[in-house]
């Protein structure tokens, strides 16, 4: 019975491995660039700075968004909401002043 159970060691092995697999292509994927060796076509607009594209903001079930306060922390005294658009730099969609969710950061 002993022999189908995997050691705990070969476990850990597998799971180092698998985890180096998936982030050595993120590490090494700027590597081949060198600063200034390539520019963007003339014309072309610079990528805007002031928000995230959509698509690199957190789901609002991700980051368990609620309608509620947690105390006196709420959307309104977070550092990465917008009051004037109800919106979030990290959460996509609207979001509610007095919503909530674990990315919840002090404004300063």
């Amino acid at each position: 019975m002993n022999a189908d159970i995997p050691s705990r060691r070969l476990v850990l092995r597998g799971a180092l491995a698998a985890a180096c697999g998936l982030s050595l292509p993120l590490l090494l994927s700027g590597c081949d660039s060198k600063p200034g060796a390539s520019s963007p076509p003339s014309g072309a607009a610079p990528p805007s700075a002031a928000a995230p594209p959509a698509q690199m903001k957190a789901k609002q079930s991700g980051v368990q968004y609620q309608l509620t306060p947690k105390g006196e922390q709420k959307c309104s005294n977070c550092r990465h909401f917008a009051a004037a658009s109800n919106t979030c730099a990290l959460v996509e969609g609207q979001i509610s002043p007095e919503a909530w969710c674990i990315i919840w950061a002090k404004l300063a």
